[in-house]
């Protein structure tokens, strides 16, 4: 569970059924390039009134630049199998919508059976930088599926973090939802551009879980807070991709992005 929950914020979500000069140098560009990447554009929170967001990494959010959007050979690569699949781990696939909203798959392995599934929202306000802080993350449509068995979920909703209880002890679990309000819309309001905060809604199950995050289009770049190194993008546009492996405790990302059309 992560260390920014604490035990008032937390909900119970039922079932119905119940050496030298370079070092420092290279430090210092590393350090730089995260601040450049999230630093000085004005935004608007979308569906939520007026705000600033720091800016987003080159190009900017107000940029001209046209929409790009992953081939679908490079996404077929992203989803390959992997953590969550045929390992222990998580897979995140995030399919952006044009009102700044997502559709979230999450593929995860267990290394060990669980009948209580730890859940905490996308973002975490003591790590994400500027107005991106202030938004209001909200899960709907979710529906889990336990070792092929269908959990019966009493609220589909989730507004906080909380404990799933399952119908059976599982290693494998599937999760299908709707994100929205994680997403910072740039200014003018018909720009594309965007900055959205994500992260698997199940990183709290095991923090050591190697998550591999996929956005199906429009990435232009990416950052990790919670990293070392904080640019997490790997890859040029427009083939473009996030880091693999990232652990789960440490899997928030902070993306740009062109939206859909």
């Amino acid at each position: 569970m992560s260390e920014t929950d604490s035990p008032e914020r937390r909900t119970r979500f039922l079932p119905d059924t119940t050496s030298g000069v370079e070092e420092p140098r290279r430090a210092g560009v590393r350090f730089l390039a995260a601040v450049a990447l999230v630093l000085g554009y004005s935004a608007t929170v979308a569906c939520s009134g007026n705000a600033a967001l720091p800016v987003a990494p080159s190009p900017g959010l107000n940029s001209t630049r046209a929409p790009v959007s992953t081939p679908a050979a490079t996404q077929t690569a992203q989803t390959s199998p992997g953590p969550g699949e045929t390992k222990p781990g998580i897979q995140l696939i995030a399919v952006p919508q044009r009102d700044g909203s997502f559709n979230m798959t999450e593929n995860v392995m267990l290394p060990a059976a669980t009948d209580i599934l730890p859940l905490q929202l996308p973002t975490s306000g003591d790590h994400l930088p500027g107005m991106m802080s202030r938004t209001t993350p909200r899960v709907t449509d979710l529906k889990v599926v336990a070792d092929d068995q269908t959990v019966p979920i009493q609220n589909t909703t989730v507004t906080a973090a909380g404990d799933l209880p399952l119908t059976v002890s599982a290693t494998r679990i599937q999760l299908t939802y709707k994100l929205t309000g994680s997403t910072v819309l740039a200014t003018p309001s018909t720009s594309t551009r965007a900055g959205s905060a994500i992260r698997p809604l199940t990183a709290g199950a095991e923090g050591t879980l190697p998550t591999d995050v996929t956005v199906t289009s429009g990435l232009l770049n990416a950052i990790c807070p919670l990293l070392t190194e904080t640019r997490c993008a790997v890859g040029d546009p427009p083939i473009l991709g996030i880091q693999p492996g990232i652990p789960a405790s440490k899997a928030l990302v902070v993306l740009q992005l062109d939206l859909p059309r």
